[in-house]
């Protein structure tokens, strides 16, 4: 059967602007005083956010990636001196294992699994737990094959964390997927008191790709990933899952 790709000639713009009003997203500022609050950081490695750290990483300044990379860093900084524990996900693969449809990323040994130099600091920081992931997932990738135990539901449960604020990289990839699982495995009764996902906006990122760029180094038309609409789509879909959106936390100073 023949394949078709519906690729209407429209900007990364306009498609933003398009989606947004079809698909709303409800960013709120929220406060944090009186909750029992924990932080997961998603992935802020060198093969994803340094520039030139990897196959996946930004060939040049992104200026989505280095907001994030300040935001993580100044808001861990302001949860570690409220005493709020913080639980960072490096993704890690095993050498020659391929992870579609993604080319070869953050193989152990390599470098690229290791945070980006801007938070290197949180490696033996006090309350900081790092949790190495082999995969998209990262609940499915902190899971024990053989035990069955979950490192981050356990973390969660010895924490007593009730509110979850969430950022990192990629929006529409790594983030969402740990959100979404979140939520399902909160559902589920699997979280112990972990009742709700807050996505800070301003600490997440995605990856740049546009059709244009995809073609010329030649990609399908489907590896088109423009930024701005990823991002969005992204935060939309945690949104929909029972996600709430933030662009603030507060207060600013604990």
């Amino acid at each position: 059967m023949a394949e078709t790709i519906i690729s209407p000639a429209v900007t990364p713009d306009a498609a933003l602007e398009a989606i947004a009003a079809a698909l709303p997203v409800r960013r709120t500022s929220y406060s944090l005083a009186g909750k029992r609050v924990g932080k997961l950081d998603v992935d802020p490695v060198n093969g994803f956010a340094a520039i030139g750290g990897g196959n996946l990483a930004p060939p040049v300044a992104n200026v989505q990636v280095t907001r994030m990379i300040t935001e993580i860093d100044r808001t861990n900084r302001l949860f570690l001196s409220a005493g709020y524990p913080i639980a960072v996900f490096l993704d890690t693969h095993e050498p020659g294992k391929p992870e579609y449809p993604y080319p070869p990323h953050c193989e152990a040994g390599t470098g690229e699994e290791n945070l980006v130099k801007e938070l290197s600091w949180l490696d033996g920081a006090p309350g900081v737990t790092l949790m190495r992931k082999d995969c998209i997932n990262g609940v499915v990738g902190t899971t024990d094959l053989a035990t069955g135990r979950n490192r981050l539901f356990d973390w969660i449960a010895d924490n007593g964390i009730e509110t979850l604020v969430v950022d990192g990289i990629c929006t529409d990839i790594c983030v969402l997927q740990a959100v979404q699982a979140l939520l399902s495995a909160r559902n589920h009764g699997m979280t112990g008191p972990l009742r709700e996902i807050v996505v800070h906006e301003p600490g997440c990122a995605t990856y740049d790709l546009p059709l244009a760029t995809a073609r010329s180094i030649g990609l399908p038309d489907t590896a088109a990933h423009p930024q701005m609409v990823a991002h969005h789509i992204g935060l939309y879909l945690m949104q929909a899952s029972g996600a709430v959106i933030v662009d603030e936390l507060l207060p600013q100073v604990p």
